[in-house]
């Protein structure tokens, strides 16, 4: 995605009167791919570009079609324009990334190659040692807190018992980072994603997360993200993340494997009881009042989703993300994003002012006088 808004593949286009922001055409981006050898050859290409529909990762501008079409039609990265699905998952695996980038970044990490029954394990530290780190740090609030993130950690496969016999624990056994993150990986390595083979050969591919005793159920939600690329941050995250209950001899006997987390649904219905115009918003005497929230967003985003138009409203909050903390409520309408008016903007246009605006965002809403 990057590589593709650096050569202006990914940019605003013009169709049917109608301008596009940060979208390609499907045929053009199949043409990179082949050119730059991502992919063998065009059906391979055709191959991998569904599957990043198929995971919410690209989608069609108006969402018309829900195959990739080898066309010159629209599409666009669902981190482009808000609708990117974060599930639990997903955002334990940008957790570790994060980490990871912080780990790797310092002088005398407690990354080091380290020696255990005369094997050398790299990227390995000793659990304790990682929770003095995470707390010195401010990546959270306790040595428990520590463990739980720990254990999300282990649970995915992120992290690991250097010969997968223990848990993580607040004590001297030694744990590697099983995932590498800084390893140059492939987009066909997507097509490969079902092969024991390919799988065992490349146990760090960042497409799946490999996860003992997988979740049941669907805990997604859609965050608008900060950047382009993820910020490491060293700010006190506002909640833990619970690590999976079970019994921990029976979580070993099996060897882990790599999944894919849930497919969570793009499109809720609107959480609006009724339809609610400008007019009668700003009439004197409506029963809204005007709230301003300033929200530094973290490694994640920012927590929130915004739908509808003129006005558009607060469809959903992550109620562990930067917005919660700063006060936004589900129902509230967007009154302003960094000093621009935009009651009578729709929510692609607010989706973009606010990811390509700073990490600090400071926004007018107002909301229902109960």
């Amino acid at each position: 995605r990057l590589r593709l808004h650096d050569g202006k593949l990914v940019k605003d286009r013009r169709y049917h009167l109608r301008t596009y922001p940060n979208c390609f055409v499907a045929k053009e981006l199949t043409d990179w791919l082949v050119e730059h050898k991502e992919a063998p050859d065009r059906e391979s290409a055709i191959r991998l570009l569904q599957k990043l529909m198929d995971h919410y990762i690209i989608h069609h501008v108006c969402d018309e079609h829900s195959d990739y079409k080898d066309a010159k039609l629209l599409y666009r990265f669902r981190k482009d324009d808000g609708t990117f699905p974060l599930s639990k998952d997903v955002k334990v695996f940008l957790r570790g990334q994060s980490l990871y980038e912080k780990l790797v970044s310092v002088e005398e990490s407690i990354l080091k190659v380290r020696e255990e029954n005369s094997v050398k394990y790299q990227r390995a530290f000793l659990g304790s040692e990682m929770i003095d780190w995470l707390v010195q740090e401010g990546e959270v609030e306790s040595r428990q807190e520590a463990v739980e993130l720990g254990r999300a950690l282990l649970e995915h496969g992120i992290i690991q018992h250097v010969s997968n016999r223990h848990h993580f624990f607040d004590s001297d056994i030694l744990y590697h980072f099983w995932i590498n993150f800084r390893r140059r990986r492939r987009l066909m390595e997507l097509l490969n994603e079902n092969s024991s083979r390919a799988l065992s050969e490349s146990p760090d591919s960042p497409f799946c997360l490999r996860k003992l005793n997988p979740e049941p159920g669907n805990t997604s939600f859609l965050s608008v993200q900060t950047n382009k690329e993820i910020k490491v941050v060293s700010a006190v995250r506002r909640s833990s993340i619970t690590s999976l209950s079970g019994n921990s001899n029976a979580y070993f006997t099996a060897p882990p494997t790599l999944v894919f987390p849930p497919v969570p649904e793009c499109n809720p219905k609107s959480v609006l009881k009724r339809p609610v115009t400008n007019e009668e918003l700003l009439s004197p005497g409506a029963p809204y009042v005007k709230k301003t929230l300033t929200i530094v967003g973290d490694a994640v985003g920012w927590g929130f989703v915004v739908r509808g138009g003129r006005p558009c409203h607060i469809q959903a909050v992550d109620p562990g993300g930067p917005a919660a903390a700063a006060g936004m409520k589900v129902c509230q309408f967007v009154f302003s994003v960094n000093g621009v008016y935009v009651l009578h903007l729709d929510y692609q246009t607010i989706s973009s002012l606010i990811m390509t605006g700073p990490r600090t965002l400071v926004m007018e809403v107002m909301e229902a006088i109960e």
